[in-house]
């Protein structure tokens, strides 16, 4: 028998308030403006990586959707990121003016030559859970959209204060996404309440949640991780 609707919403708003990457060491220091530009730059070599990867990502989830319905507003946040031939843009186009903003060159950003190993296994990972898993569960992966938003717009006033030579220009892709998190997040979770009408798709769900969570645990750590090796080869040279 399944648990309570409301009480499942709240479980998984609980995962968000206990796993969400706003808690790691990485994201609380920038935020705080302690981080140096070659840590900023890690972040956005690394993060880059999963920004391509999110369509991707959405593809193998849109394939698994059972309906038509659901698949004709899934497409949506392919477009989102990868944007359209005739208007451009999109999200992995504005990451890359991100990029820009910070004095890095778009194409080395491209290169991935930057990405730490372990950032790329843990997108991955993701991109494999999402496309082997059954589609209440791939969908519920992406429901950190409910703990976004609160987190874009510290990051906005922290890049905009505590990082001057970061052209605010640049930063259209967080502030997309305080519109765009949000109306995602509502069809997803109204799908996830609807379809899991048992405990155990529950638990899935919850379990899937956790996963997207620690995976973006894990590619902080891992962008850590390359920042403090290129300090660290900077001054040994």
């Amino acid at each position: 028998m399944a648990a309570d609707k409301a009480a499942f919403a709240d479980s998984l708003r609980a995962v968000g308030a206990e796993r969400y990457h706003d808690r790691h060491p990485f994201q609380v220091a920038m935020n705080e403006g302690r981080l140096t530009k070659t840590q900023i730059h890690h972040w956005i070599y690394n993060r880059y990586y999963y920004q391509k990867s999110i369509p991707i990502k959405d593809a193998a989830i849109l394939a698994n959707l059972p309906d038509r319905d659901k698949r004709r507003v899934w497409v949506r946040r392919i477009v989102d990121h990868d944007g359209t031939v005739e208007e451009g843009g999109g999200g992995i186009e504005m990451w890359l003016a991100l990029a820009r903003a910070a004095g890095l060159d778009a194409a080395e950003v491209q290169s991935e030559r930057f990405v730490n190993p372990g950032a790329r296994f843990a997108v991955d990972a993701y991109v494999n859970f999402a496309r082997s898993s059954p589609w209440l569960p791939g969908v519920a992966s992406s429901l950190t959209e409910l703990f976004a938003p609160d987190l874009m717009a510290r990051r906005i006033t922290a890049l905009c204060e505590r990082y001057p030579w970061i052209d605010p220009r640049g930063l259209e892709y967080f502030r997309q996404r305080l519109n765009i998190a949000p109306r995602d997040a509502a069809y997803t979770l109204d799908w996830v309440l609807q379809a899991a009408d048992t405990a155990q798709l529950q638990d899935a769900c919850v379990d899937a949640l956790r996963f997207k969570c620690d995976v973006l645990w894990a590619l902080l750590d891992a962008t850590e991780r390359g920042a403090a090796d290129a300090a660290a080869s900077v001054s040994e040279g």
